[in-house]
């Protein structure tokens, strides 16, 4: 597998998940129709091709999340990243690492943040919710802490988990332990079985500390219901006070919020509909960015994350005001269809294909394409 094709990562992916996790990852909430608008988005826009530039040379190199890295794209938070494949956040970690680009680790990651701190040479930045028992978050923070983490991105769009029907259909989060149906789905998908077996029955490594169940189903069950449906910007406040690194908010959506997270100390703010996994029908992630990139000024970080499939989507979202780019499903597939070879092979078929685009835009950095920024863009109609 030399290169990553999203679209054949994905179809080999449904081949190789039981139906639990393939929904779990595919799916949206409600009518899904903001799953479907995060990808149109950018069929909207075209980049211009320019000529007689020496493009020998393109450096794709970007500051962002509080350090350097040498691509302008992160591997998003992924729940359940672990349950793609045996010792999948171990195996994306080490890909990570290698190329160079930090790694978002979910609070409903398989593998703990001590296990992930561990890969040498990787950048982490742990996702963290405002639990209930403000106790656990504090915790997680002290965790992150002593592993060296630096970043903690505050999810704040789940302040309610509505209706996602594919998760319903599956008695995902409702059901403590695997029915009869769910073990059927498994031993039609023997390569995926086979895998889970050798490891054990996997658990939320990153909740194992706090007793929030036996099994997987119960902890995701039980966690879900501690996330604090109470929370206000003082919240983000007494988080910004206590927590010394660098911050970034996720889910934001709007300018006004926007500002608000700029006015609490946030350094990042993570453009995000949550994949279209929470408001449905909502506006497409890079449909808001405009809006927000005009309302910060410069001033704040920021970060573009859903519908991102393609190196024009990044350099894209790049030119209409984002630092970087976040990906998600696509590591779900990458790691379920072909483990650490799948996700290198995305990984470094993204980057090719942005330096592919930036070239033949007549740019050699990313600095000059957001010197350029919108005119560099055509609308399509």
């Amino acid at each position: 597998m030399n290169h990553h094709g999203v679209a054949a990562l994905h179809r080999q992916a449904d081949r190789v998940l039981p139906r639990i996790f393939r929904d779990y990852v595919n799916g949206g909430s409600h009518s899904e129709r903001t799953v479907r608008a995060n990808r149109l988005a950018f069929d909207r826009w075209a980049v211009v091709p320019k000529c007689l530039v020496d493009v020998s040379d393109c450096d794709l190199s970007a500051s962002f999340l509080g350090s350097f890295h040498w691509l302008p794209f992160m591997l998003a938070p992924l729940g359940f990243g672990g349950l793609m494949c045996p010792d999948g956040e171990l195996r994306a970690a080490r890909v990570a690492a290698s190329a160079g680009l930090p790694m978002a680790v979910s609070t409903f990651a398989i593998q703990s943040l001590e296990t992930l701190s561990r890969v040498p040479g990787v950048t982490l930045a742990a996702q963290i919710y405002i639990f209930r028992d403000r106790g656990i978050t504090r915790d997680m923070l002290r965790r992150a802490e002593e592993c060296g983490i630096r970043t903690i991105i505050l999810t704040v769009d789940t302040p309610i988990t509505p209706l996602r029907l594919r998760d319903a259909r599956n008695g995902f989060r409702n059901l403590t332990r695997p029915s009869l149906r769910h073990l059927l789905s498994m031993a039609t998908h023997p390569r995926w079985t086979a895998g889970m077996l050798r490891n054990g029955m996997p658990k939320i490594g990153n909740l194992a500390p706090y007793g929030m169940g036996n099994t997987l189903m119960e902890q995701a069950r039980n966690a879900a219901s501690q996330i604090d449906p109470t929370l206000t910007w003082k919240d983000l406040e007494w988080l910004r006070s206590v927590w010394p690194g660098h911050l970034a908010v996720k889910g934001i959506m709007d300018a006004g919020d926007a500002l608000a997270c700029q006015k609490a100390g946030a350094q990042t703010v993570i453009i995000s509909n949550h994949g279209g996994r929470q408001m449905d029908p909502a506006p497409s992630s890079l449909s808001v960015l405009p809006d927000i990139a005009e309302a910060l000024k410069g001033e704040t970080e920021i970060i573009l994350d859903g519908g991102v499939r393609w190196g024009g989507d990044a350099v894209t979202a790049l030119a209409l005001g984002a630092q970087a780019v976040g990906i998600g499903r696509p590591w779900a597939w990458a790691l379920a269809a072909g483990g650490e070879k799948g996700v290198n092979s995305l990984v470094s078929g993204l980057g090719d294909e942005i330096r592919d685009v930036l070239r033949l835009g007549g740019m050699v950095d990313l600095a000059s394409l957001w010197s350029q920024g919108r005119a560099m863009l055509r609308p399509v109609s």
